[in-house]
C-alpha cells in the first residue's frame, strides 16, 4: 500500500465475532476512510475481507502482530468491534490454542492489575498509544445504530415490567459499575441471573432453566462511565430469538448507548415472539411509558 492511500484517513479495524465489524467499516468508509482490517481467527466473519482495503487474520492473543500491521499500513486509529469470547482465556490447553506473543504475555502476567474486561482493554490501548496508535470510539461511525429513547415494540410493558424495570435498572448498573457484566435477568422484583465472562447468550440459557416458566425481562446497559472505545452493548435478531427460545418477556437496553444491530428486524422479530423491547433511560418517569415511546 502506497503512503499516499495510508494518509491519516487509514483507520485499523479489530474484528471479532458478529455484524458488529460490518457497521463499523461501512460508517468509517461512508467517511471516506482506508479500512484495514485485522480479522481475529474463529471469531471474525470471512466476508470482511471482501469489503476491506486491506485485511489480515490474526489470534486473538497476537497484540504485537496487530501493532505491526498497523503500523506499515500508516493507520494512526484503531478501532475495536465485535464480540471476544473471554471464556476461552480460561479453557483448557488454552496457550497452545491462542500462542500469544511476547507483548500479550507481557501485557496479560506483568501490566495488568485484575483481568476484567476495562483492565484488559485499557491496557490494550496504552500499548497502541506507545506506537502512535489511537484507540477510537467504537461508535463513532455508527452512531445511527444506537438506540432510541422509547418502547420499539407494539407491544407495551405491563405495570409488573415497569416495576421489574425500575427495581432492576440500578442493580444492573452496580454490575457494570464494578465491571462483572453488562446485563441481569429479573422477574417479580427478583434477580433471577446475572452476567459474568459467559457473556449474555449463556447467561440467558441459564435463566430459562432457572425460571421455566418464563415471563422475565432481560437488562441490559452500559456502564455508568462507560468507556466508548470498548464494550458496549449490543444486541441483534439473535438476541430475539435466544430470548424467545428462553422465555423472556421483554428486552431493557440503554438508549443512546446501545447498539441496535438490524433494528428493523429486531422489531420485527420482537413483534412476532410478543417480547416487549424499551430502549430505556435513567431519566424516565418512575412508573408510566417513557415519553419517547413509540
Amino acid at each position: 500500500m502506497s503512503a499516499q492511500a495510508a494518509g491519516p484517513t487509514c483507520l485499523g479495524l479489530i474484528a471479532g465475532y458478529g455484524r458488529f465489524p460490518f457497521l463499523v467499516l461501512e460508517g468509517a468508509q461512508r467517511a471516506g476512510c482506508h479500512v484495514v482490517v485485522i480479522g481475529l481467527r474463529d471469531l471474525a466473519d470471512p466476508q470482511l475481507a471482501e469489503r476491506a482495503a486491506a485485511f489480515h487474520w490474526t489470534g486473538l492473543a497476537r497484540l504485537g502482530r496487530w501493532i505491526r500491521i498497523l503500523k506499515r499500513a500508516g493507520a494512526q486509529r484503531v478501532i475495536l468491534a465485535g464480540a471476544v469470547r473471554k471464556q476461552d482465556m480460561y479453557a483448557r490447553f488454552r496457550w497452545w490454542k491462542h500462542l500469544p506473543d511476547l507483548t500479550s504475555l507481557r501485557l496479560w502476567f506483568f501490566r495488568l492489575k485484575d483481568k476484567r474486561n476495562d483492565a484488559v482493554l485499557s491496557a490494550v490501548a496504552d500499548e497502541f498509544a506507545r506506537h502512535g496508535i489511537i484507540m477510537d470510539s467504537c461508535v463513532r461511525y455508527t452512531q445511527e445504530h444506537l438506540a432510541p429513547a422509547g418502547v420499539l415494540t407494539r407491544q407495551q410493558p405491563t405495570p409488573a415490567q415497569w416495576a421489574d424495570v425500575h427495581f432492576g435498572w440500578p442493580i444492573a448498573k452496580q454490575m457494570g459499575e464494578l465491571d462483572i457484566g453488562q446485563s441481569i435477568a429479573v422477574k417479580e422484583t427478583e434477580v433471577i441471573a446475572v452476567e459474568a465472562i459467559e457473556g449474555t447468550d449463556r447467561m440467558i440459557e441459564r435463566t430459562g432453566r432457572l425460571c421455566p416458566r418464563g415471563g422475565w425481562i432481560l437488562i441490559k446497559v452500559a456502564k455508568p462511565k462507560q468507556d466508548l472505545r470498548f464494550d458496549v452493548p449490543t444486541v441483534g435478531p439473535d438476541t430475539i430469538a435466544i430470548l424467545q427460545q428462553h422465555g423472556a418477556a421483554m428486552l431493557v437496553v440503554e438508549a443512546g448507548k446501545t447498539v441496535l444491530i438490524d433494528r428493523e428486524e429486531i422489531i420485527r422479530a420482537a413483534d412476532h415472539a410478543g417480547i416487549v423491547v424499551l430502549a430505556y433511560t435513567e431519566s424516565e418517569p418512575a412508573g408510566g411509558q417513557p415519553s419517547g415511546s413509540a
